[in-house]
């Protein structure tokens, strides 16, 4: 099999190493691909969120499976047109990607299919938003309604972040267009866990149970980021929860999706908050997770290929996953200044250390090659990832292959994985 990988990160890397190693696999290519999946795949440089780029590359490459790592294609209906031309390919429809294109849209299926999730308000007036601030009172959840590359959620302890929230994402139009609506929303109390979950339109899969660390600084301080972290299988998800986070939340978003028309294929990510209530949605994506993957797919045990292909042809009912007991931890370097500004052309010392490792990875996301050198290119650059006998031992195998890399300005959070022991 020829497989097309679309993307560029850390979890397409991931995806990338994963798929190597089914034995159907004859050849991968890479669109735009980095320095880490050029090891595995020949990168070609196309713009990922060209669809008719891509599906002309497919077809005239012999694409057997094309497998897209991040939302944006699949929001501009990458899906839609594969399947036109009768190209087998790994992902949602553009109508069912609106679960995570538009936060309002997730919402409005939820209330449906009476999903349990915060309570909340759409706004498309920033001094309505003001107002209704004012009179609710805080802490709130502020989150621009499109695309904001996991940053667009803001959670405003005090009536002047609230504020100055709302200022950023619908006036400053810090997020563009996905600024144009907001969601205030209840700030739920508890702990989060990523559960994400394979769908062929009718059957649903879980995957290992995960979580991911958004805040940019350890103990859960400074702003949102892609994430920087993660660690799976994730204590606080136990078998009881995950039957009840399947029967509360997953069954019926898959029966709306049905219903309303648009069957949902891939992966559906859902994020949970484990509140003293029972678990509560706060959002819906419609991809893999970026850097749960990372955290997830070195403990699978199965031939991905033949996973995927199980869900493209409505076949999830025969699969059966199997996983190693070990655990993972994931930690991302990323480039000093962001999630805000940062430099890129960084040089990146101490990769070769771990060529022949076969428990710790390296999974690369902001990097590019240049001569002999591998360079930073991004905000998030590498993601660190080791497998233990339990939780403790992953978590030191990780941060010491950590220890023995180095770019100008690296920063990472020296807490992944400590709520896990907790």
């Amino acid at each position: 099999m020829r497989v097309l990988i679309i993307g560029s990160g850390g979890r397409e890397h991931a995806l990338t190493w994963k798929i190597a190693q089914s034995k159907h696999v004859t050849e991968i290519f890479a669109i735009p691909g980095n320095a880490g999946i050029a090891q595995l795949a020949k990168c070609v440089d196309i713009d990922p969120t060209d669809v008719n780029e891509l599906v002309a590359f497919a077809k005239d490459n012999n694409i057997d499976l094309a497998v897209v790592g991040s939302e944006s294609p699949l929001v501009k209906g990458v899906v839609d047109e594969f399947e036109k031309e009768n190209l087998k390919i790994f992902g949602p429809v553009a109508l069912a990607a609106r679960l995570e294109a538009s936060k309002v849209f997730a919402k409005q299926i939820m209330l449906k299919a009476g999903v349990p999730t915060a309570g909340c308000e759409i706004f498309d007036d920033p001094q309505q938003a003001k107002d209704y601030i004012k009179r609710r009172g805080v802490p709130l959840v502020i989150k621009a309604d499109g695309l904001a590359q996991g940053k667009g959620v803001i959670i405003a302890k005090t009536e002047q972040e609230a504020l100055a929230a709302v200022a950023s994402i619908m006036e400053d139009k810090i997020f563009g267009e996905s600024g144009s609506r907001i969601i205030i929303e209840e700030c739920l109390e508890g702990e989060e866990a990523s559960i994400l979950v394979l769908c062929d339109g009718e059957n649903f899969l879980p995957l290992a149970s995960s979580q991911d660390h958004k805040r940019v600084f350890d103990n859960d301080q400074g702003p949102n980021t892609g994430g920087m972290g993660a660690y799976s299988p994730a204590p606080i998800v136990s078998d009881r929860l995950m039957k009840e986070i399947l029967k509360t939340v997953i069954k019926p978003v898959v029966k709306e999706m049905i219903k309303i028309g648009s069957p949902y294929k891939g992966v559906l990510y859902a994020g949970i908050m484990v509140t003293k209530d029972g678990p509560k949605v706060l959002e819906f994506n419609v991809r893999f997770g970026d850097p749960e993957t990372q955290a997830i797919l070195p403990r699978l045990n199965s031939d991905l290929v033949e996973v995927m292909q199980a869900v493209i042809n409505g076949e999830l009912n025969n699969i059966k996953l199997n996983w190693l007991k070990q655990s993972c931890v994931c930690v991302v370097l990323s480039s000093g200044g962001y999630p805000g500004k940062y430099d890129k052309g960084k040089e990146i010392t101490g990769l070769d250390e771990f060529n022949n490792r076969k428990d710790v990875f390296v999974f690369h996301a902001g990097t590019k090659s240049s001569d002999t050198k591998i360079l930073t290119s991004g905000g998030r650059v590498l993601g660190v990832t080791a497998l233990g006998k339990n939780i403790q031992e992953a978590i030191k195998k990780s941060y010491q292959a950590v220890g023995k890399i180095n770019f100008e300005g690296m920063h990472f959070r020296s807490d992944i994985g400590a709520r896990a022991i907790k």
